[in-house]
């Protein structure tokens, strides 16, 4: 096994030459922009995150911009990323940045780590990229790169293990011109994770480490890494109240924080056709008509929306909890992706 600085020297190599240079995050080293790309590409595909983070930038062109929003704006321009967690607490970042830290984001990434929603290894990202700083990532495709080039065997799912990996992804880290060389080689993992080191059929003779990759000498690249611990499945039926009246007001309710798109406006969910009727007055309840059946696929969980129509004359109040939105109020509301489709048509 070669050092750590001589795997670092290929990696900074590969990166220079081979590595990504076109994604509209890279060849940067604004924190802001830094910090939005890694949120967002968090669980999320990078084609999909373009045309998000053009948006969000065109709005929110800095931090300050941001912290300003009400967070239905940034809701709204977050529909369809999913996690929405990731949003909340990218609003509430902002806003901390600008009052505790004057709008200029920590420089170290233990401190980083203080901001709402910014974990260890996105913390390092920023660190590493925008401030040089001597700080290991360990994101997913890391963690495949890492354990294959190391033939690290230990259960990620075990806390110890995974210490254990941060130890090892730290010692293979630059150890000089760090200004200079920790950008181009967090970005170096990163790419080698993403387009060499992919977690089905790798292009092991385009990796630069395969001189040193114990998974390639053991011709078992499938078994790194190693994570026992997998969440189960699971599927839920909901059916959602789609009243609307002629002229395209939409009753909405926004969701309760924790639970299923906590803080989004959606229509009115219940557990049953029969509790959504219940919710209803026998005069209305004739007048509801069942939607097809729409399947949501969430990380561990399937969704299985029932829409039923109430289609109303008049904007009258409804029993359950909620409001009236116009046609052209509805559509800058934060919405979950299901929900904004069914109401676009």
């Amino acid at each position: 096994m070669k050092s750590g600085m001589d795997l670092a020297t290929l990696v900074l190599r590969w990166q220079r030459t081979h590595g990504r240079h076109d994604l509209p995050w890279q060849g940067t080293q604004d924190p802001y922009r830094v910090w939005l790309s890694e949120i967002m590409l968090q669980q999320t595909q990078v084609a999909t995150v373009r045309d998000y983070y053009a948006r969000f930038l065109r709005r929110f062109p800095d931090v300050a911009a941001l912290a300003l929003a009400h967070q239905d704006e940034v809701l709204a321009l977050w529909s369809g990323l999913g996690y929405y967690s990731r949003a909340r607490n990218l609003h509430a970042c902002a806003q901390q940045v600008v009052s505790d830290h004057g709008g200029a984001f920590p420089r170290s990434a233990h401190e980083l780590q203080t901001l709402p929603g910014i974990g260890r290894s996105t913390a390092a990202a920023i660190a590493s990229i925008c401030f040089g700083e001597r700080v290991a990532i360990l994101d997913g495709n890391v963690k495949r790169v890492l354990t294959r080039l190391l033939g690290f065997g230990a259960d990620l799912a075990d806390s110890a293990s995974e210490r254990a990996l941060w130890e090892r992804a730290t010692e293979l880290l630059p150890t000089r011109d760090l200004a200079r060389a920790m950008p181009i080689y967090t970005q170096g993992v990163m790419d080698l994770g993403a387009t060499v080191c992919t977690s089905r059929n790798p292009h092991c003779t385009a990796c630069p480490l395969i001189g040193c990759c114990v998974a390639h000498q053991q011709g078992a690249h499938e078994r790194y890494p190693v994570k026992t611990r997998r969440l189960k499945r699971s599927s839920e039926s909901l059916w959602l109240l789609w009243a609307q009246t002629p002229d395209g007001a939409v009753w909405l309710s926004q969701r309760p924080t924790p639970g299923v798109w906590a803080g989004l406006y959606c229509l009115p969910l219940f557990d049953s056709r029969e509790a959504l009727e219940t919710a209803l007055p026998a005069r209305q309840r004739a007048a509801l008509h069942d939607l097809p059946v729409v399947k949501h696929v969430l990380t561990h969980k399937d969704l299985h929306l029932h829409p039923v129509r109430l289609q109303l004359k008049s904007s009258s109040r409804l029993q359950t909890e909620g409001q009236w939105f116009e046609p052209g109020q509805w559509p800058q509301l934060g919405l979950p992706a299901p929900v904004r489709k069914l109401l676009s048509g």
